[in-house]
């Protein structure tokens, strides 16, 4: 390792002043609704005086060889299309820029487009899209502020996002427990990509997803296309980038979070296929020994990605990808009675969260105006868990719980792809899941302190979903997406019927009004359904099996405008409406399970709940040009839920409001200015997690944490801020580029209230506080 860093300072350090860097910028033009290759387009490079173009080859693609390394903007127009710029791609020393633009035909036949503009960096890569939708590149995870290069911590900073940990990257929509979150990889459903994830969470501390591998991808908040299906809150819909085909390419990167090796190029020759990796070996502990993470565990975690591309001539073009990532959280082991605090209890734990997914993707167009893509794949996550008290006499212990849930997929999906022609484009496919579980836990009851077992099942069951939309464009102005999506669960043989509707009327130039409406649903964890609950004869019940579709209607108005060639102003107002959502079959009782993010129970539960989330989200961004940006992102919202009780409480997420600014500057530096350093901040301010107030009199009397049940809900913490920085040097050499940055969470180092709870040694309600600054510093190496 000391040898390595060596030589990766040598090269830092080593002043190539004499020799002019440049690079290779290559890519394909493509046709946005077919995907089918748009020879003969016409590609220009503006940032250059004078101006450099050419034309695509019979495949679409283009190359431009000795490009100066900096930013760019490119040009591109094709007879009968509009015309796209794609402003400020970054053009690197190390590596090739390697591009996908897709054009959208026009509406008006011309012999040569005369429509021209900027790339929206808000309109979603899916062209079914109508609202609530934007893409995200794989810069922006890394630019954000403290993003820390993971997809879901980047869209905390979106309108309509937030989160209730600093702990964790889990995501709460629009008011929507984290649980409603859907996770596509490559076109299929995935289980939570991300580390220490729970049973049913659909987050963790960490993604697997390492931004090395990430293409292009999508995010949705609401109304979402009817080729989404088992989505309540939201999808991200994530894309591998596949790997160069002309050239062999390496990254390290070394930080505080651990290390990256990533490599890719050319499986066989140019043209011919290829291959990108990622591995990546991860500990905390470093941060712990510094003092910044105040943690009485140790974690570790590791991650495997990889996407092998293989194209053919005759049989269409392949895709092996998968990913996986192993994580360990275990408590310190105490040596010595002497560790004991008078008063204190202590307990030995280990939690263990795995995942991997590996599946084939194909597409194969059987014209250029129609293909199918298909994909199989088979993902497994991994929960395991046991906690146990310690004797404080001799240091045995005594099993408190134990959980081990496996849950095995195996799914099939394909679709057909047509554009009948320039206003009517359709999609129509299916979904088949083959679900396997192996679910185990036991452990003592609170109630009456008996050992029992909570889950113990292995079966397997399957879900179906079919889907058909269609885009048409009445003209330039008129665009209507609509749709229907069908989702049976053979478990219990629960179906949803989901329609779903999109329109958008462009009234002005750069202004457009938009409508979206659609009635989605969601599976629980198999977890709830499986779970036992013992009778007074000893016997168990699943009271849950029969439990249905969580169902919601989103409704959302939306207002597009943009301000100049760089400035987009967005706004959307939203109501959804959730019925079926399962709550406490006691009529008594407030408990509902939209309030859940993670795990199961074994009370009984009926679809007899509602819930509604409505708001209104403000975004203005000013895209990324002439070396700065900046985004403005504000939310005001109410989330409610009605119980089996008929009282309406607020969710758990009803935080009310969440405004955040972030914003960033690159400065050109050194000989040539072929350097590159920049400044990003973040800041966030919104209104704080929501709990149920403690009941100390009945805590101090039952030795344990007891709430006010009745108050579910109906106080929150202080509100919530941080602010958020990050510096980066990009050093350009020949072949080799050098990248050092450092991200600070929490910069002020803010005590932001968490949330409450019971001490039964000093016999008070306590505050549990967020992360305080956190700072991670990182160097990558490109060659």
């Amino acid at each position: 390792m000391r040898k390595l860093l060596l030589i990766a300072c040598i090269l830092f350090f080593n002043q190539t002043f004499s020799q002019h860097l440049t690079q290779t910028i290559r890519g394909t033009i493509l046709d946005k609704e077919s995907e089918f290759t748009l020879p003969g387009a016409s590609v220009l490079i503006t940032s250059l005086d004078p101006f450099v173009g050419v034309s695509t080859d019979a495949s679409g693609n283009f190359e431009f060889k000795n490009i100066p390394v900096g930013r760019h903007t490119l040009q591109v127009s094709f007879m009968g299309y509009e015309t796209v710029t794609v402003a400020n791609v970054l053009v690197g020393s190390a590596k090739e820029l390697i591009l996908k633009i897709a054009l959208t035909e026009s509406l008006i036949k011309l012999d040569e487009v005369v429509v021209s503009g900027s790339a929206n960096k808000e309109d979603a890569n899916n062209e079914m899209a109508t609202v609530s939708a934007r893409s995200f590149s794989v810069e922006e995870t890394s630019r954000y502020a403290a993003s820390v290069d993971d997809p879901a911590r980047m869209a905390q900073a979106f309108a309509g996002v937030s989160t209730t940990d600093d702990v964790s990257n889990e995501i709460i929509v629009r008011g929507n427990s984290p649980r409603g979150l859907l996770w596509r990889l490559n076109g299929i459903e995935i289980p939570s990509p991300n580390h220490f994830s729970d049973v049913g969470a659909s987050g963790g501390g960490i993604s697997v997803l390492s931004n090395n591998m990430l293409d292009n991808s999508d995010f949705f908040t609401a109304a979402f296309p009817a080729e989404y299906g088992n989505a309540m809150s939201g999808v991200f819909d994530i894309n591998l980038r596949k790997g160069n085909q002309h050239k062999r390419e390496q990254a390290f990167q070394l930080g505080l979070l651990g290390t990256d090796i990533s490599a890719e190029g050319p499986l066989r020759g140019e043209n011919q296929g290829s291959y990108l990796i990622n591995y990546r070996y991860s500990t905390l502990s470093m941060l712990t020994e510094l003092g910044f993470l105040k943690i009485d565990d140790n974690n570790l975690f590791q991650d495997l990605a990889f996407n092998f591309f293989i194209p053919s001539m005759k049989y269409g073009n392949f895709s092996l990808f998968g990913i996986g990532g192993l994580s360990l959280s275990e408590e310190f082991p105490i040596k010595d009675t002497t560790e004991f605090e008078p008063g204190e209890e202590y307990s030995d734990g280990k939690f263990n969260s795995d995942m991997g997914v590996i599946g084939l993707d194909h597409k194969y167009f059987l014209n250029q105006n129609t293909y199918i893509k298909s994909v199989i794949s088979v993902s497994t996550q991994r929960i395991a868990y046991w906690n146990d008290s310690i004797s404080k006499k001799d240091l045995s212990t005594t099993r408190l719980y134990s959980e081990e849930i496996q849950n095995t997929s195996a799914r099939f999906s394909t679709y057909i792809n047509k554009k009948f022609n320039v206003k009517n484009n359709f999609r129509g496919g299916l979904i088949a899941s083959r679900l396997y579980y192996n679910l185990n836990a036991q452990g003592k009851d609170n109630e009456d302190n008996q050992f029992k077992t909570f889950l113990k099942s292995k079966d397997n069951t399957e879900t179906y979903q079919l889907f058909g939309q269609w885009k048409h464009s009445f003209n330039e102005k008129w665009v209507l997406n609509a749709g229907v999506h069908n989702m049976y669960f053979a478990l219990n043989q629960s179906y949803s019927v989901e329609p779903r509707l999109g329109l958008k009327w462009k009234f002005a130039e750069g202004q457009a009004l938009s409508l979206g409406t659609g009635l989605h649903s969601r599976l629980e964890a198999m977890s709830i359904y499986m779970a036992k609950q013992q009778q007074a004869d000893g016997s168990y019940i699943q009271p849950n099996k029969k439990l249905g579709l969580t169902k919601a209607w989103h409704y959302v108005v939306g207002y597009d405008r943009m301000l100049n060639e760089f400035v987009h102003l967005k706004t959307e107002v939203y109501f959804q409406s959730l019925f079926n959502v399962p709550v406490e079959e006691d009529p008594s009782s407030p408990i509902s399970a939209i309030n859940a993010n993670a795990g199961f129970t074994t009370d009984k539960f009926v679809n007899h709940g509602t819930a509604y989330n409505i708001g209104t989200e403000i975004t203005l961004e000013r895209f990324f040009a002439k070396g700065y940006y900046y985004m403005f992102t504000g939310s005001i919202f109410d989330s409610k839920y009605k119980a089996n009780n008929g009282k309406t409480y607020n969710t758990r997420f009803n935080a009310n409001y969440r405004f955040s600014l972030l914003g960033g500057k690159e400065y050109a530096v050194g000989k040539d200015d072929k350097n590159l350093f920049s400044m990003n901040f973040k800041g966030i301010w919104a209104g704080g997690n929501r709990y149920t107030p403690i009941d100390l009199e009945s805590s101090k009397l039952s030795g344990q944490e007891v709430k006010f049940e009745d108050r579910q809900y109906q106080y929150k913490v202080p509100n919530y801020w941080r602010i958020d920085i990050t510096a980066s040097y990009r050093v350009n050499r020949v072949k080799v580029a050098h990248i050092l940055s450092l991200q600070v969470q929490n910069v002020t180092n803010r005590e932001n209230v968490f949330g409450f709870n019971y001490n039964n040694y000093t016999k008070t309600i306590e505050e549990e506080y967020q992360f305080g600054i956190l700072p991670i510093l990182k160097y990558r190496l490109e060659f």
